[in-house]
């Protein structure tokens, strides 16, 4: 017997949900792998499992001095106002005495894990290839702080670097934010926050398969459901992490989910990338669209077959491979280097 499509009724879509996208052949075999590493799906309960998973892949010192092309240092600087101070773990090409622009990178982790370390590898490697500083903020998580004390912590501390960066060797007028998935999602946030609070101006956001829309009814979303890795029960686990009861209703900041904002109009150029088989493929292929209608600036890229993560999880396959040769490109055109 075959089974029936699903139906949704949903302000994103309407109707049966046709099949979804196949995965990239070579993707495929590298998710039954990550499979069996890793959970791919999530709850709330779960969050100290996945957090105890998440440590070990934490890179040390030593990994990212990576043989003494950098100089790295963890600084603690003020938080915002009554909160705690913001750790940022700032890591520059060492021998280099004259300003350099900055990556200030935020990390993904659904919003519940991770730290300014994760990640932070493909940060240098642009770093290594263009000579940039790379400032990596720790923001608090939720469930045990909600919105809006992450977004709130990126705030502080790309302004406090800002203000400092002659004494970190950082050029104050070239400085990139990037992020991917939750990360890439408080990055589209920062560049929001900045804009209406006339902070830093950034030259740039770079938006990595971001996690944008806590409604969580995209087509792509029914879609992938149970496949891939982050699929929709996940999804709606991180934002209720973040926004609680709220989440998915009608007065979410957009601050906290950068798909509810009604304005887009003088952000920093983006670029914003995700995987044609994955949970967050329509909402940024929408919030590319609304840059453009907003007169922005945005470079769009879907890889085919892709699942979210993939260039991470597998950086071995070609895919993987074009879609970071595709960043450091897009880096090099926006910095002229």
């Amino acid at each position: 017997m075959t089974a029936e499509p699903t139906t949704v009724t949903s302000p994103a879509h309407t109707g049966p949900v046709p099949p979804p996208p196949p995965f990239d052949p070579e993707l495929a075999a590298a998710l039954e792998v990550v499979r069996e590493q890793i959970p791919t799906t999530f709850t709330l309960e779960q969050i100290p499992l996945l957090r105890e998973a998440t440590n070990p892949l934490r890179p040390s010192d030593e990994d990212l001095r990576r043989g003494g092309a950098f100089q790295v240092e963890e600084r603690s600087v003020p938080g915002p106002e009554g909160a705690p101070d913001v750790s940022l773990l700032i890591c520059r090409p060492s021998g280099v005495n004259t300003p350099l622009p900055a990556v200030y990178y935020i990390h993904g982790g659904g919003m519940v894990v991770g730290d300014n370390r994760m990640g932070v590898p493909e940060a240098l490697d642009w770093a290594e290839e263009l000579g940039l500083v790379v400032v990596s903020v720790e923001y608090r998580l939720a469930p045990e702080n909600p919105h809006p004390a992450p977004v709130e912590d990126c705030y502080a501390g790309l302004v406090w670097t800002a203000k400092n960066a002659g004494e970190l060797g950082i050029d104050a007028d070239r400085i990139i934010a990037a992020g991917g998935s939750a990360g890439g999602g408080l990055t589209a946030a920062l560049a929001l926050l900045s804009r209406d609070r006339g902070g830093p101006e950034l030259i740039g956001q770079m938006l990595m398969c971001p996690m944008l829309d806590d409604r969580n009814d995209s087509l792509s979303g029914h879609q992938m459901a149970g496949l891939g890795v982050w699929d929709r029960t996940a999804n709606e686990m991180g934002w209720r992490a973040l926004l609680g009861e709220a989440s998915g209703g009608p007065d979410v900041s957009p601050y906290a989910a950068p798909a509810r904002a009604t304005d887009l109009s003088g952000l920093p150029p983006a670029f914003i990338d995700v995987g044609s088989a994955e949970t967050f493929r329509d909402e940024d292929v929408a919030y590319a669209t609304r840059l453009w209608q907003a007169g922005g600036r945005a470079e769009l890229h879907v890889w085919p077959g892709g699942f979210h993560g993939f260039e991470g999880l597998a950086p071995q396959v070609p895919l993987s491979q074009e879609s970071r040769a595709t960043r450091l490109r897009w880096l090099r055109r926006l910095l002229g280097a």
